[in-house]
């Protein structure tokens, strides 16, 4: 369709876009078409969704489609990045959440192999029950714990309207790398 082919180059054109999907409907499941885009930053979906040429390009796609609504699904990791509501807290961008969430999930996968694992291997539980255990352990534990504290140590980084600067970029990253190369040392040393 022409006018979805405008509108994705005008999305492409703006800060932050990082793709979109077209789905056509599915009989019985959704009767309408959905487009699912995504941007690097809530600032930045904000700054496309209220932009001039989105809503003149709405504007003329009537023609196409008769009504429209928005949904807004706040992160690749949900729940375990909450910093605050609006704009004073924000979600931060994907690549910091994964760097955060592998800092703390490969010493509690570590922690728990070496234990938890050991104990259900001598126990001979059959592997995939046996990984199932140690997933529900790792999320919790993740969940409840770790998240919370990895949150409030690198929330000079993680939290949008606290991380303006690329010095403050450059150096939370630089922490989680130097924490992830500590973990792996300590690791290497205690288990090779």
């Amino acid at each position: 369709m022409h006018w979805q082919d405008r509108i994705l180059k005008e999305q492409e054109k703006h800060p932050g876009f990082m793709g979109s999907e077209l789905f056509k409907p599915v009989k019985g499941v959704q009767d309408r078409w959905v487009v699912a885009f995504r941007f690097d930053t809530r600032e930045h979906l904000e700054e496309w969704l209220n932009s001039e040429a989105r809503e003149k390009l709405l504007t003329e796609g009537h023609e196409y489609f008769g009504a429209y609504d928005v949904r807004k699904i706040g992160s690749a990791f949900g729940a375990w990045f909450r910093f605050g509501e609006g704009t004073a807290g924000g979600v931060p961008s994907n690549w910091k959440q994964t760097m955060s969430v592998v800092l703390a999930l490969y010493p509690t996968v570590m922690i728990l192999n070496l234990t938890v694992g050991d104990w259900l291997s001598r126990l001979r539980v059959p592997g995939y029950l046996a990984l199932f255990i140690s997933n529900v352990l790792s999320v919790s534990v993740l969940t409840w714990l770790l998240m919370p504290l990895v949150n409030r140590a690198l929330a000079f980084w993680l939290v949008p309207s606290r991380a303006r600067s690329v010095g403050v970029h450059v150096a939370g990253a630089a922490v989680v790398a130097a924490c992830c190369l500590v973990i792996i040392t300590i690791f290497g040393l205690t288990t090779g």
